[in-house]
């Protein structure tokens, strides 16, 4: 099951279980991962991107490590909403995940690298040292939104 739709994501997780949120990139694929009652998120491995067989074996991997539950997927909208060539291939990412048999978000990035910049900027991080962390930092960022919006009364 993919869906945007937060209330049919988490009905299809009733008991909670543990998240992994994913910043899919065209060189990196950036992970989080957030605790079984989704209260915090956070940075877990860079999956450098080959071909999909093996960027999808090495997410089950991690899947199966962490006794993940449910994908959020971060979904690159344009500003005005609308999709981009990015916005589907990302769409059509999360298909080809569907076989994992997990339900999958897609939740709106718009804003997470650049607000994972800005924060690394503010704590005075090297140019290198942002590129090394940004995708991870951008995944656990779309997680958290996810998980806030899930919580959310």
């Amino acid at each position: 099951m993919i869906t945007a739709d937060r209330s049919v994501f988490r009905d299809a997780l009733p008991s909670g279980g543990r998240l992994l949120g994913l910043d899919v990139g065209t060189k990196t694929i950036g992970t989080a991962l957030c605790d079984a009652g989704w209260s915090f998120a956070s940075p877990a491995e860079l999956i450098r991107r080959t071909k999909f067989t093996a960027d999808k074996a090495a997410l089950a991997t991690l899947i199966a490590a962490q006794g993940v539950k449910g994908l959020v997927v971060g979904l690159p909208l344009n500003l005005d909403g609308s999709d981009s060539p990015r916005t589907q291939s990302t769409r059509a990412f999360a298909r080809n995940l569907a076989d994992l048999s997990l339900p999958i978000l897609l939740w709106d990035e718009r804003w997470s690298t650049q607000a994972v910049e800005r924060q690394m900027i503010a704590e005075d991080l090297s140019r290198a040292k942002r590129a090394e962390r940004v995708d991870k930092l951008a995944a656990s960022y779309i997680l958290q939104g996810a998980i806030d919006g899930l919580t959310a009364s």
